[in-house]
């Protein structure tokens, strides 16, 4: 039995309560899923800035009216602070998802990133502070990484950020640390590497690569790969994600408290290999897919040429296991697509 399947079982047993922020959005949404399937009491809080009603009325569809009453969602802000405080109340562990996230958005508005990403974030840690949260499980991101070009990416050893967003990742860390040391928070960092999964939007100017080539070959447009496709990635399916937001919240080791964490599953895939396994799965939906032939334009400002991350920290500390593979959580994906596409 893994530690995670364990955790699970305990949890069910002995539910608690947690507070996502993001909570509408992609990966907040499928931490409410599994929350609320395991029997939790949750709290949400999202402004709709890049999360969606449909989101939570998916979920609330996947878990049945009876645990839907175990939710409770606040419309708010993380930029004001009562919103923060109302929502910890009461509160045992926050995952803390909501941020403004896209290095080209950065780039476009660092003010607007660093309100959201470093002012929210602040508020967000003063309002666990005071109501006393066992965890504080955060958002991270291996932007933080930079220009650092060893691989695999290890957790002490980070260059210099290559966009506003890197640098309001990397404040988060520092007021993690500030916190842990003046008030004794218990706080988690959790690097994300490229998550990708059910529910990610695939439309507007800021979407990921993976749900936007999905929409593009199911609907027959053309998919464009920046700069010559050896750009290289470390994929990680939503549902490994889950399970590190969750074994971070409940860790009591004190080694495994107040630090970051890479989450990943653990392989490089470069674009051109993503663009040959996601045109395989949409064929499957739609034949005609299959002679779809990607067209590359310029590298884009501000994007690392590789990342692969080493997990052996979660692994060891947390006891984290990814359990789907790119090729895998792709499947899973492509499904979920194809199904609620239109």
């Amino acid at each position: 039995m893994t530690r995670y399947t364990a955790l699970m079982q305990e949890l069910e047993a002995a539910p608690r309560t947690w507070l996502v922020t993001g909570v509408a959005g992609f990966i907040g949404s499928n931490l409410l899923e599994t929350l609320l399937l395991h029997g939790q009491k949750v709290v949400g809080l999202d402004n709709f800035a890049t999360g969606y009603q449909r989101n939570l009325d998916m979920v609330r569809e996947i878990v049945g009216a009876d645990l839907w009453r175990n939710f409770r969602f606040k419309e708010g802000d993380i930029r004001n602070l009562e919103h923060c405080r109302e929502v910890c109340e009461g509160v045992d562990h926050v995952l803390h998802q909501a941020a403004l996230g896209s290095v080209p958005r950065s780039i476009e508005d660092p003010i607007l990133a660093n309100e959201s990403n470093i002012s929210g974030f602040v508020n967000m840690m003063v309002a666990a502070r005071d109501a006393k949260v066992k965890t504080f499980v955060y958002a991270a991101s291996s932007s933080t990484y930079g220009d650092e070009p060893t691989l695999p990416k290890v957790e002490d050893k980070i260059g210099k950020p290559l966009s506003p967003y890197a640098v309001t990742k990397y404040v988060n860390e520092l007021y993690a640390d500030v916190f842990a040391t003046c008030y004794g928070m218990k706080a988690i960092g959790l690097r994300y590497f490229n998550v990708f999964g059910k529910r990610q939007d695939p439309f507007g100017a800021y979407a990921a690569v993976i749900p936007q080539w999905f929409a593009s070959l199911l609907r027959g447009e053309t998919v464009f790969i920046n700069g010559d496709g050896e750009t290289s990635r470390d994929f990680c399916y939503i549902d490994n994600c889950v399970q590190a937001n969750l074994l971070a919240a409940t860790a009591t080791d004190e080694a495994a408290l107040n630090t970051v964490y890479n989450v990943a599953f653990g392989e490089r895939t470069d674009l051109n290999q993503l663009f040959d396994l996601i045109r395989e799965e949409v064929s499957r939906h739609k034949p005609e897919a299959a002679t779809a032939k990607p067209e590359h334009r310029e590298f884009r400002f501000g994007d690392v040429r590789h990342s692969l991350a080493d997990i052996s920290r979660a692994h060891t500390r947390l006891g984290y296991e990814p359990a789907y593979s790119v090729r895998q959580g792709l499947r899973l994906s492509g499904d979920w697509y194809a199904a609620n596409l239109k």
